[in-house]
């Protein structure tokens, strides 16, 4: 298995950021995100105080990040990453679908929207999962709650539906749900609390409740804590010194998930600095060994 030098996760303005900055560094990266970039971003009417481009939308903004990385040629893998782990002298990265090794990892992921839901970290891995493409197999002949906060959810739902007997699905969104296996039904409602008793999980909306063999809790993004074990955090965020390093050696985080204020030009300046780090730390590494 190929073991990069920096993994990058996220691809929003820090993400990119950080992996401009680490590929003029001479760096093997692994950039993992969405190829869309920031949906956040391109949402974004206008950009009114990034220095030197004036008014810009947010659409052109990532335009213009997508040219730049297309110019450096960094790919982008879209993966979803599940968990971090601190191996010592490297990290192991778990996606969906790969498991990848990084000496080093820089978090960029942006914040969680809203919180987490009562009762969703006590029974995470005990009848709550983030990956239904991780765990669909366990729920053949059973059946499971997706709870989607992204139209791109109902991808994953689909596949659940190809091993469960049942899938149950509820957006969190205002699109329109374009699902149409007879096997998932979809229901409504404003999610209030995950409960679990008796082998079964009891997601509780507002009016009703679904009861089934397990929920998956599908957000573009985990909680910093439950994405990497140990990690020192601050609520939603991740606790950081000024050269964006955290509470775990070789791992650096920047951009929203290190706190307010959730600006551009903040993200991009700690993007950059996080990778600066990063490369540093790993020179030092490699000069201690030699």
């Amino acid at each position: 298995m190929d073991r990069y030098d920096i993994c990058i996760i996220g691809t929003g303005p820090a993400g990119i950021s950080a992996a401009l900055t680490a590929k003029n560094r001479n760096k093997s990266i692994l950039l993992i995100g969405r190829k869309d970039l920031s949906n956040k971003v391109i949402k974004s009417h206008k950009i009114l105080n990034y220095p030197g481009l004036p008014d810009i939308t947010g659409e052109d903004f990532v335009k213009a990040m997508r040219e730049h990385l297309d110019r450096m040629e960094i790919e982008i893998t879209e993966e979803q990453v599940t968990n971090v782990y601190a191996m010592g002298d490297y990290f192991a990265v778990q996606c969906a679908k790969e498991m990848y090794e990084s000496r080093s990892v820089i978090l960029a992921t942006g914040v969680m929207p809203g919180s987490l839901l009562p009762g969703e970290e006590m029974y995470l891995g005990n009848g709550v999962s983030y990956c239904a493409t991780c765990d669909a197999a366990l729920y053949k002949g059973k059946e499971a709650t997706v709870l989607g906060y992204s139209p791109k959810e109902e991808e994953e739902a689909a596949f659940l539906a190809e091993m469960a007997d049942k899938v149950y699905y509820v957006p969190v969104y205002k699109d329109e749900v374009k699902l149409s296996d007879p096997k998932i039904e979809v229901i409504y409602g404003r999610p209030e609390e995950i409960r679990r008793a008796e082998g079964k999980s009891t997601l509780v909306l507002d009016g009703q409740e679904i009861v089934s063999d397990g929920i998956f809790v599908l957000r573009d993004a985990v909680s910093p804590g439950q994405l990497v074990p140990g990690l020192e955090t601050d609520g939603a965020h991740i606790k950081t010194e000024r050269d964006m390093s955290t509470s775990i050696k070789g791992l650096f985080a920047a951009g929203d998930i290190t706190g307010t204020p959730y600006q551009d030009a903040k993200s991009v300046g700690e993007g950059n600095i996080a990778a600066i780090s990063a490369a540093l730390y790993l020179n030092g590494k490699e000069r201690s060994n030699g």
